[in-house]
């Protein structure tokens, strides 16, 4: 009853922030996606429904699949998204944006503007949602995250006991994120708040498997809004990897006649995600989308044009015209589960 209701209530709350420029635009997107299967492919006066930004670029935790979390990213220019330029972008995206996801690599929470970054997007009427592994709920930052008008949080919780779960999350503390969770649900009850809907999310592996049950007893024991049990992309997966889990159910992977692993889904040369969003990274870079990890194929930069010139713009055509024709041939694909 607890998820049919809050269902309801983000039903509501997306239905309240839609106008007719945002629902036209939706359609325009649709028929621009189709019509692209004949050739079409440009992106002529239509806009993103969706965009996530980068809040920040670096991490506390030390997660082995992550490329921030292991550095493989170079953190010597730690950054956080600059506060005066995302106005531009909100300012400039606000009649047909409907979500914006405060989140791409990196931890949201250490960017102390997060509150700010949230607030104007949702004073824009635009659906806002951010990610995070928990370890800064504190108190006061779970009070200033319901009075934010925040819609949606997403809190990564790989493992119901320490030991599990620091096997992936990495430095980090499993009774923080409980506490920041509770901290969340309590000030949301407190304020007369019907936001944010708060979601565990559980990555399955190998490590963690035999948790599933135990971390349904804990989500129900919490009073989280919903528990997703979500398959983990593996970077070296071929082969197979030590992280792989054994249900095959929660695997993106398969083994083929050759004994080596693929993606189990199918890859048809087409993804919807991007014709229907993109990424802005934390240095203002328009990325295809969320594999893109090391902004290989930037459309633009929002620091020297505006987000619509980068988006429709010659070098996104072309990545969306080479997408049709052969999807695999960009390696930020070939690990992607989207259609």
């Amino acid at each position: 009853m607890r998820l049919l209701y809050f269902k309801i209530q983000r039903l509501i709350t997306i239905t309240n922030y839609l106008s007719n420029n945002k629902v036209m635009n939706w359609f325009r997107l649709i028929i621009s996606y189709y019509l692209s299967f004949s050739g079409l492919v440009k992106h002529k006066n239509i806009f993103p429904a969706f965009i996530s930004v980068e809040v920040t670029n670096f991490c506390n935790l030390h997660c082995p699949e992550c490329p921030v979390g292991t550095r493989e990213i170079n953190q010597s220019e730690r950054k956080m998204f600059d506060f005066v330029l995302y106005q531009k972008l909100i300012d400039e995206l606000k009649p047909t944006l409907q979500h914006i996801i405060l989140y791409f690599q990196g931890e949201p929470f250490i960017n102390s503007q997060i509150f700010d970054l949230i607030k104007y997007g949702h004073d824009a009427k635009i659906y806002t949602s951010t990610s995070t592994n928990g370890q800064f709920l504190t108190d006061d930052n779970a009070k200033r995250l319901i009075l934010s008008g925040l819609d949606k949080l997403i809190v990564s919780l790989d493992g119901s006991t320490q030991e599990v779960y620091e096997t992936y999350r990495v430095g980090g503390s499993l009774e923080k994120s409980l506490e920041g969770i509770k901290k969340v649900l309590y000030w949301r009850t407190e304020l007369k708040s019907s936001t944010p809907m708060v979601e565990i999310q559980f990555l399955v592996l190998k490590t963690n498997e035999h948790q599933l049950e135990e971390m349904k007893r804990l989500a129900k024991q919490l009073g989280v809004d919903r528990l997703t049990f979500k398959t983990a992309q593996l970077n070296d997966f071929k082969h197979g990897n030590p992280l792989m889990p054994t249900r095959k159910k929660y695997s993106r992977y398969k083994k083929d006649n050759s004994g080596k692993y693929r993606i189990k889904s199918s890859q048809p040369n087409r993804c919807w995600r991007l014709w229907s969003g993109a990424v802005v990274n934390v240095h203002g870079e328009v990325l295809p989308c969320c594999f893109d990890k090391t902004s290989e194929h930037s459309f633009g930069n929002i620091l020297e044009n505006y987000f619509s010139a980068c988006w429709s713009g010659n070098k996104a055509s072309g990545f969306r015209a080479k997408i049709l024709q052969n999807r695999k041939q960009f390696e930020i694909c070939r690990n992607c589960t989207s259609n």
